[in-house]
Formats: C-alpha cells, structure tokens, sequence
C-alpha cells in the first residue's frame, strides 16, 4: 500500500509539472503573439503619421502625455479583458505616431528609405538572435534589473543634455551606447517571460515591444550618421 501511494504521489507530481510547463507555453506563445501584433500597431500608427507630421511636431508633447497615459493605464488594466487589448493597440499606435517626424526626416534623405529599411532588417535579426541566446544559455541575465536601470537613467539624462548642446560626438555616443543597452533589455526580457517573472502576456509584449522600438530607433539614427556626408 506504501508503495502505491509513493507511486501516486509521484505521478501527481509529474502531472503538476507538465501542466506548469503547459501553462507556461501558452503563456510564452501569448506573449509573442501579442508582440507582433503590437509591432503591427505600431507600423500603422507610423504609416500614418507620415502623412500629419507637422502636426505631430507641432503638438509632439501632448503626444507624448498621452503616449505615457495610455502606458499606465495599461499597467492598471492588464488584467480587464477587453480594455487591456485596446489599452495595448492604442499606446502602440500611439508610439508609432511618435517615431513619424524620425522616419519622414530619413524618407527625405538620399537614400534614406533604404537606411529605414536597413535599420528595420538589422533590429529584426539582432532581436531574433538575442531572442534564441537568451533562450538557450546557461548566462543568467534577469539578475541585471538595477544596472539596466541605472544605465537607463544616464541614457536618458544625457539625452537630455544633449537636446540643449547638441553634439554631434555626445549624439553619437548615446546612439551606440542606446543600442547596445536595448540589446541587453532583449537578453534580459526574454529570460524573465522564459521563467515566468510577469504575471500577464501583456506586460511581457509590451516589454519586448518598447525593447525592439528603442533598439531600432538607435539603430537607425547610427546608420544615419554612418551614411552622413557632414
């Protein structure tokens, strides 16, 4: 009788274990669904706001505003079916919206459609491969909250800073520096969704999704600066 309950509880055990890893599959193919589909937001949002530029550049900080409500409240509703979607396609379009005035700028360049066009082939495939190291190493990169943190911060003030000196070097540095700490964001988001560190697939897209953004606008603005004559 001993020996049946051992065995019992043994298969219990095997069966809580394939349906954690079960559940945490379809967490990880929700997740990435849904970034896609915000990537697809957010390449609309662009597409449009190609055609109403001066009037993004004109009211670009109440864009911004905006951009930053519709995030939090998308923190708040994550889990409100419905709303939460609709929270999530909005604030990607919104982002879209924003990087407009960058890609019409590049659009008006000698080829500078090809420079968006290579930016976007270079942030895809560094994603993808980011993407599969982070899943296949042994390296534990989730442990690097505070650095990138703490690095985020200083991109961000010297973004700042820059806005009132423009320099070109100063310009240049954040661009590189931008572009490999997004590439960090990558390794460091995918371990979490991997291990189940967020509660909902929203939080894990959305994640991914600001990651790809970031990396791709970096990369652009590099390349741009690579094929510039000055």
């Amino acid at each position: 009788m001993a020996l049946y309950d051992r065995d019992y509880a043994n298969e219990s055990l095997r069966t809580s274990e394939a349906g954690a890893k079960s559940s945490l599959s379809l967490f990880i193919k929700k997740t990435y669904q849904l970034f896609a589909a915000s990537l697809l937001a957010g390449s609309a949002g662009a597409y449009v706001g190609l055609d109403f530029v001066g009037q993004l550049l004109e009211h670009r900080w109440l864009l911004l505003g905006a951009t930053i409500v519709l995030l939090i409240a998308l923190i708040f509703a994550k889990r409100k079916a419905g709303l939460n979607y609709a929270l999530l396609f909005a604030f990607t379009f919104a982002t879209g919206l924003t990087i407009a005035p960058l890609l019409s700028y590049f659009f008006q360049t000698p080829a500078g459609a090809a420079i968006v066009m290579n930016a976007f082939i270079l942030t895809t495939v560094a994603f993808g491969g980011l993407s599969i190291f982070a899943m296949n190493t042994k390296r534990d990169f989730s442990s690097l909250s505070k650095f990138l943190f703490i690095s985020l911060i200083v991109l961000i003030v010297a973004s700042i800073i820059n806005i009132f000196t423009a320099s070109p070097l100063l310009y240049t540095i954040i661009s590189a520096a931008g572009a490999i700490l997004f590439s960090i964001y990558i390794l460091y988001d995918t371990q979490n969704i991997i291990k189940g560190a967020y509660e909902t697939p929203i939080e894990g897209a959305i994640a991914l999704y600001l990651d790809f953004l970031n990396l791709f606008i970096f990369i652009l603005r590099l390349l741009g600066i690579f094929s510039s004559d000055d």
